[in-house]
């Protein structure tokens, strides 16, 4: 089963794609939390755990990360892109 991580520098519309940012910045948000990132992530359809207490290595605080369980076929790629258009939902 292949897990992948999302942390919520992949989605922050405040960030640069060298500080971390993965997605477009019409596709990104300001400062997204693991909450929202794992209801997006299950909107997609797919199983999301929360870790907490993990930071990402390019920055100093911990925000957390979500771990996307069962998604086998889709590519980080396309489920950052999903994500983010979910999350774009969510905040409206």
């Amino acid at each position: 089963m292949v897990e992948n991580v999302i942390w919520p520098a992949a989605l922050d519309a405040d960030l640069t794609r060298n500080e971390g940012r993965r997605v477009s910045l019409e596709q990104a948000v300001s400062d997204p939390e693991v909450d929202e990132i794992a209801q997006a992530v299950q909107q997609v359809g797919y199983d999301a755990v929360i870790e907490r207490d993990v930071t990402y290595p390019r920055e100093y605080e911990p925000r957390g990360r979500v771990v996307v369980r069962g998604a086998d076929d889709a590519s980080k790629s396309d489920l950052l892109g999903a994500v983010a258009a979910y999350l774009k939902v969510i905040r409206e």
